[in-house]
């Protein structure tokens, strides 16, 4: 329960790829009601080609600001897919970085690991370095 509201957190999460309705519906959630699912939501975008990832995409890019952890731990990962979704995702966000998000993200621009390179996350990588997001201090 946050604040006032009963919320049944498990119904946030989409039943397959085309649950749209419950997808969309997260907007009317705070960040601070919906927390414990972050991991989960962000499964939903390890392939952008789910319906339901888009509007979870947006949602998470609303509440950006919470989600350097989840987006390092990732970034750190092996899933090259997911790392490159992702990286759309931060670049999309036009939001500053933390300064260790954005070490990572650095990192991936400048020294890739093999996998990271065969997938071009360098490339998008160096695009976020380059275009001038800031690191929060």
């Amino acid at each position: 329960m946050v604040g006032d509201r009963k919320i049944d957190l498990e119904a946030l999460l989409p039943k397959d790829k085309h649950d749209l309705e419950t997808a969309e519906s997260l907007k009317n959630y705070s960040y601070s009601e919906i927390k414990n699912i972050i991991p989960e939501l962000l499964e939903w975008v390890q392939d952008m080609n789910w319906p339901v990832s888009v509007p979870i995409a947006d949602y998470l890019i609303s509440i950006f600001e919470h989600l350097s952890s989840y987006f390092i731990e990732i970034l750190k990962g092996e899933d090259q897919i997911w790392k490159f979704y992702c990286l759309h995702i931060i670049k999309d966000s036009r939001k500053p970085l933390g300064p260790v998000l954005f070490s990572e993200i650095e990192r991936i621009a400048k020294n890739p690991t093999f996998g990271e390179k065969e997938n071009d996350l360098h490339h998008i990588a160096m695009e976020i370095v380059n275009e001038g997001y800031e690191e929060e201090t």
